[in-house]
């Protein structure tokens, strides 16, 4: 049985499994709906698949969440956004992310939930995933055939139509706890607001013209700021008649649904309009910088988008957040969808993608190039919170006729983040649905570069075939061009999977000449400094360790001097096992917690265990008890890499020595346990672990 990373539980929480998982804090009171939190629960005890359906904004997705939290799931509750995903295809990619596995092998997606979940009892809550009905209902059905120990809350304006699922129709609130909702609501923008004798009549009848929806509701209550209860029930009478939602035969809620919305649009500026309209194009989250680019112009002045987003931000129409890349906005998804109607209406929408996707190819060229400076978890942190946006930029590219070759370069450009950031899997996914559509003509320099990409990809993924393929392609077809960049990249990524399959004299001539061509074309980067790293592993590989530690402290020292991170770390562990043969077990040991903790920030899954592999070895002659755990708990990380060391016979060697003396000490028996004992702990257990210990 493989298993496989999950990259962010909470270690601290193993005596709570209910506290497992990815829920966040409610931010507002939750109020009413007493019955149907009691129903839920006890649907979702007597089922594995319970299905929460209702019209848009009724509350699904709170009701569900609330009565998730309370559930009683030994490895945890995990939420999955479906709403911002636009391609079926992903859906195995979303549910992974949010489960926080890392895996980055050449295996299917899917093969990877069913290897991850057969053995947990989770509840997977499944939010949005209506249109993607399809594939998300493929998915659950084999999951829950699968995996026994899971169950599936799902959340959606329709069934999944999977056999056994237990349908949970969701109603709008009844008058009274409507009546709750808005006076809760309201006091949050106009303090000191309460119900009373003297407007509650007024509320009551809001609420009953809103059918209840708890979305229309809070719109309304957010009026609160300059209207009475008295003037919202004249206003809503003034905007029944005119904004319905679709046609006589639309569901009556759906109609009250689109006139609160179209009421609150009403009530907004014609830019405030505007800029709801063109906000709809985002998927997901978005940063200030991002609006103002993409939303600004024809109009609409860039120096006024963040004043109207302020308005927008006070009227409740998009959201605010803080996240590791800084303030964030969002919008709910039926709010996008009322804006994104309006911006098809205005016939703008297509220009807007066009804007969209510029921003983001922008934004992936000046993170490659933070990449290698000391914004280097920056750029990490801003691609991670972007990578909704980045799907849809990518997909665009690739779904529009002669733009393949954007998406080539957008795939292409996110290198250090399929490598560097544990995202293999999806980054293979996209630089080969890229290379499928060929190269367009004049546009070669992209498609180069997505090939080798891809080969680099292949080649951490220890899968060899298709990597050579594209790199031999690549280098081919560069010299053809006469683009020596393309050609010097795809020679260095064919040293590094000789090296990995143990040719190390091809290897060596050929690293070599990689790193003295980037030279002389004055490449400075981190890939380039990773061909030097290459260089001096093949070195030691082949008994050469003073030269290539001479390789590492020079790769140790640039990145030093640019504030670089990631290769940094690649270095650390090289120069560690280099003490190590010397006899400076400490040297070796401090050099090791520092290259994990960065290899961890990162979630650079092969860095990692490449780190705990050495510490073992490193701690095997005091501790081998200690240096067993370590192996078994690389040994549950090696699966969602590829294999175990690449199955290479040098990069196996240190293992296997750590093996042997941890066994000679230990006894077969014991060896055994400690190995499994370690085998159970996760990636971030195993990484405190080893932080915990300063000496052993």
């Amino acid at each position: 049985m493989q298993h496989l990373e999950r990259s962010n539980p909470h270690p601290g929480d193993s005596e709570r499994p209910t506290r497992l998982g990815n829920l966040t804090l409610e931010l507002n009171t939750f109020v009413g709906r007493t019955a149907e939190l009691a129903m839920l629960t006890d649907a979702l005890e007597a089922d594995r698949l319970v299905t929460v359906t209702g019209a848009g904004g009724v509350g699904k997705s709170r009701l569900a969440v609330r009565v998730a939290t309370t559930a009683e799931m030994r490895d945890g509750v995990w939420l999955v956004e479906l709403a911002s995903l636009r391609k079926a295809d992903l859906v195995e990619h979303v549910v992974a992310k949010a489960l926080g596995l890392t895996d980055c092998t050449s295996r299917p997606p899917r093969q990877v939930l069913f290897d991850y979940l057969a053995e947990r009892q989770l509840l997977l809550v499944l939010d949005g995933f209506e249109h993607l009905v399809d594939a998300s209902g493929s998915l659950v059905r084999d999951l829950l055939g699968r995996a026994s120990g899971l169950r599936v809350l799902a959340v959606g304006r329709r069934p999944l139509g999977v056999e056994g699922e237990r349908l949970f129709p969701l109603c709008p609130m009844q008058e009274a706890e409507a009546a709750e909702l808005f006076a809760d609501r309201a006091a949050t923008v106009l303090p000191g607001f309460a119900l009373d004798e003297g407007n509650l009549p007024g509320v009551l009848e809001v609420c009953r013209r809103l059918d209840g929806i708890p979305l229309a509701v809070e719109l309304a209550a957010g009026r609160l700021r300059s209207l009475s209860p008295a003037q919202l029930l004249s206003r809503l009478d003034d905007r029944f008649g005119l904004l319905t939602g679709g046609g006589r035969d639309a569901l009556p809620r759906h109609q009250t649904l689109r006139t609160t919305i179209g009421w609150s649009h009403e009530l907004c500026t014609p830019d405030e309009r505007l800029l709801w309209a063109r906000l709809s194009v985002f998927s997901g989250h978005f940063d200030l910088e991002a609006a103002e680019y993409v939303c600004g112009g024809r109009g609409l002045p860039e120096d006024a988008v963040l004043d109207l987003l302020g308005e927008l931000l006070a009227q409740s129409v998009v959201g605010r957040e803080e996240t590791p890349a800084g303030v964030r906005y969002r919008m709910l998804d039926t709010v996008r969808a009322y804006g994104a109607e309006w911006l098809g209406a205005m016939g703008d929408a297509d220009r807007l993608l066009r804007r969209h996707r510029d921003w983001y190819l922008g934004l992936a060229t000046l993170c490659e190039l933070d990449w290698f400076s000391p914004r280097q978890q920056h750029a990490a942190a801003r691609v991670e919170a972007d990578l909704p946006n980045l799907r849809m930029a990518l997909d665009h590219c690739l779904s529009q006729p002669g733009e393949a070759h954007l998406g080539q370069q957008l795939a292409g450009t996110l290198w250090f983040y399929w490598a560097g950031c544990g995202r293999l899997a999806e980054g293979r996914h996209w630089l080969e649905r890229s290379l499928e559509l060929g190269s367009d003509h004049g546009h070669e320099e992209p498609w180069l570069k997505a090939l080798w990409v891809l080969g680099t990809v292949a080649t951490l993924q220890a899968d060899t075939v298709p990597a050579r393929t594209a790199l031999l392609q690549c280098r081919d077809e560069a010299n053809r061009f006469g683009n020596e960049l393309a050609a010097t990249s795809a020679t260095h990524c064919l040293g590094c999977l000789a090296m990995v399959t143990d040719d190390l004299p091809n290897a060596e001539q050929l690293l070599r000449a990689a790193v003295d061509r980037y030279h002389e074309l004055g490449e400075f980067n981190s890939h380039v400094l990773m061909s030097q790293l290459e260089l001096a592993l093949t070195m030691a590989f082949q008994g050469d360790l003073p030269s290539a530690v001479m390789l590492c402290e020079d790769v140790y020292q640039v990145c030093e001097d640019h504030g670089e991170q990631w290769a940094r770390a690649h270095a650390m562990n090289v120069l560690a096992y280099a003490a190590w043969v010397d006899g400076s077990l400490e040297r070796a040991r401090g050099l090791l917690k520092e290259a994990l903790t960065i290899h961890h920030g990162f979630h650079d899954v092969i860095g990692t265990v490449i780190a705990i592999e050495l510490l073992a070895l490193v701690t095997a002659e005091r501790n081998p008890a200690e240096a067993a755990v370590l192996q078994g708990a690389a040994s549950r990380i090696w699966p969602s890499v590829g294999l175990p060391l690449y199955g290479s016979r040098h990069f196996n060697a240190p293992h296997h020595l750590c093996e042997k003396m941890a066994r000679r000490a230990l006894g077969d028996q014991q060896y055994r346990e400690h190995l499994s004992a370690g085998a159970r702990l996760d990636t971030d257990a195993a990484v405190a672990r080893v932080m915990s210990r300063q000496r052993t």
